[in-house]
């Protein structure tokens, strides 16, 4: 332990170290809590590292771990504002770190060479701040790593070959950063690679054929890039491991990519906002029966959707916006049992060291664009909007009491809706715009207690525009616009039958029935008195002296 006169000693040795640049600083002679220390009085807002004071023991600190010899193990300090960065920290006085997380903070500047110094390293998280340069080099010395995690920052140039040397990485997360050129072919020596995220950079270039001999591989993520040609074909034997796959928004062409076909542990799949056409194979129901989301949206698809797909037990998300589809939509659907007997469905994740890594997905939910991540297994819905369906809307899609939104429109439906729409008691939104529907609205939809869009716009329906707790608060006319048909609120259209109030329109109703009932006896009166005119003698003899009576009386009068 050191005394308080020592102390006093080293603080102002301390003020020394702290004015001399790190790359001065010999391994051999600074502490841990020393290096720790001059890290901290390069930075800026550092009331969250408050403790680290040399009163305090290191191993005291806030997120600091310490294991045998009281030697730190673990510098685990998020989103706590910390601005400067990284060019202070002697990382070669802290040889047994293994764990440095600094994600979410305002941490800048280039990631120093020297962090590969730091060889127990086993995880390092350096996410959600502000470094900027390009990934240096040296980061392939550090063959402890198990987890690197570099996301949401402002890292440019290309991604190294050297990084194909730290053969013990199992989590690599570059994404949201401003990456370009295209990826190492080396890359497919990472044997242990089970998650890769290069996702929202401006990568180039076609996927390494390689890729699918990474047998630990689960999560791959390279959406939003500029990724090109078709997706490579596996080798015989080879085995797929993937659990989740996002190829999204890149340029990908060809048809579905055949290398799928024996991914059977495949949950999410994600390659919408590319090139790809042709039909949608029917094998998807039986060769990848774990998917619960699949999205093809934007794309370049055709033909009739299978059937098959119905065979997928756990699919809770299926979005096939904007292709070239035809046919209609399958009755089979009805029957999608993760839909139809919704199920609380818990989120495989991925799990190395911590954090843990959710699924996520893109969905235009109530007409926004949003992302799902942490909740994605909690919603269901259908989208085969911007398509060329035809025909009617499956009755069987209202046995789908899970659905939360349904989205048919921009398609050539007709018929009618369906009548039983209002068992769908899990919806909230419901878009069937711009189809060849007619008919009246069924008065079941009132019941939707949680329906909160609704669009049947430009469609050919008629009749009064159902009324409820829930459709009442829906006051947008133009949801029901280019409907010549129908009227009623919130439309400025009165319906026939209802331009009085009820009891007005009771009274009405009784009034009529009785000037029918008048007029009915008066004609059959009329008529029974001339057939008793006619048949009976006696009646027909003093008709006709009455009449001559009268005539003879009037003309008397007229002589005088």
């Amino acid at each position: 332990m050191t005394t308080r006169p020592a102390r006093a000693h080293l603080t102002a040795l301390f003020l020394l170290v702290a004015t001399v640049p790190a790359t001065a600083i010999g391994p051999g002679w600074s502490s841990e809590a020393d290096a720790l220390l001059a890290w901290k009085a390069s930075l800026v807002n550092t009331s969250a590292l408050s403790s680290w004071t040399r009163d305090v023991p290191v191993c005291n600190w806030t997120g600091v771990i310490c294991g045998r010899g009281n030697h730190v193990l673990w510098v685990r300090i998020e989103g706590c504002g910390l601005s400067g960065g990284l060019g202070t920290l002697d990382t070669a006085a802290l040889p047994a770190l293994a764990v440095l997380n600094l994600k979410g903070n305002n941490l800048g500047g280039a990631i120093p060479a020297n962090i590969s110094q730091l060889r127990s390293l086993k995880l390092l998280d350096l996410s959600n701040n502000r470094f900027d340069g390009s990934i240096p080099p040296q980061l392939s010395d550090m063959h402890s790593l198990i987890s690197l995690r570099l996301h949401s920052n402002n890292l440019v140039g290309d991604i190294p070959h050297l990084l194909c040397s730290i053969l013990s990485v199992q989590v690599l997360d570059l994404s949201n950063n401003r990456f370009m050129g295209e990826l190492p072919d080396c890359s497919c020596n990472l044997q242990n690679l089970r998650f890769i995220d290069l996702s929202k950079n401006r990568l180039t270039g076609e996927l390494p054929g390689c890729w699918w001999n990474l047998q630990e591989l689960e999560f791959m993520d390279l959406s939003n890039n500029s990724f090109s040609g078709e997706i490579p074909a596996a080798q015989a034997g080879q085995n797929c491991s993937l659990w989740s796959l996002y190829l999204a928004g890149n340029n990908f062409i060809g048809a579905f990519p055949p290398v799928l076909n024996r991914c059977n542990l495949l949950a999410t799949l994600d390659i919408g906002n590319n090139m790809f056409f042709g039909g949608i194979p029917p094998w998807i129901g039986s060769q990848v029966p774990s998917l619960r989301i699949l999205s093809l949206r934007s794309n370049n698809f055709t033909g009739e959707i299978p059937p098959e797909l119905s065979q997928l037990s756990q699919l809770q998300l299926l979005d096939m916006a904007n292709n070239s589809l035809t046919g209609s939509i399958p009755v089979a659907f009805g029957n999608l049992p993760s839909i139809r007997n919704p199920q609380s469905l818990s989120a495989r994740v991925v799990q190395v060291d911590d954090p843990t890594y959710d699924d996520r997905i893109d969905v235009i939910w109530k007409g926004q664009k949003l992302i799902f991540e942490r909740t994605v297994w909690l919603l269901t819905g259908i989208d085969l909007s911007g398509n060329f369906l035809s025909g009617c809307i499956p009755e069987e899609l209202t046995n789908l009491q899970g659905l939360q939104f349904l989205n048919l429109s921009r398609n050539h439906l007709s018929c009618g809706i369906p009548q039983g729409i209002g068992s769908l008691n899990s919806l909230e939104s419901l878009d069937l715009s711009s189809n060849d529907l007619w008919g009246e609205i069924p008065p079941s939809i009132s019941i939707l207690s949680g329906l909160s869009i609704f669009n049947v716009s430009h469609n050919h329906l008629s009749g009064k525009i159902p009324a409820g707790s829930q459709i009442q608060t829906l006051t947008d006319p133009s949801i029901y616009s280019d409907n010549s048909g129908l009227c009623g609120f919130p439309l400025d259209i009165l319906c026939a039958d209802t331009s009085l109030p009820p009891d007005d329109r009771n009274g009405e109703g009784e009034d009529q029935w009785l000037y029918y009932c008048v007029i009915a006896g008066i004609v059959m009166g009329f008529w029974l008195w001339f057939a008793m005119l006619f048949t009976v003698e006696t009646w027909r003899c003093g008709f006709y002296f009455f009449v001559d009576d009268v005539q003879c009386k009037f003309m008397q009068k007229m002589s005088h």
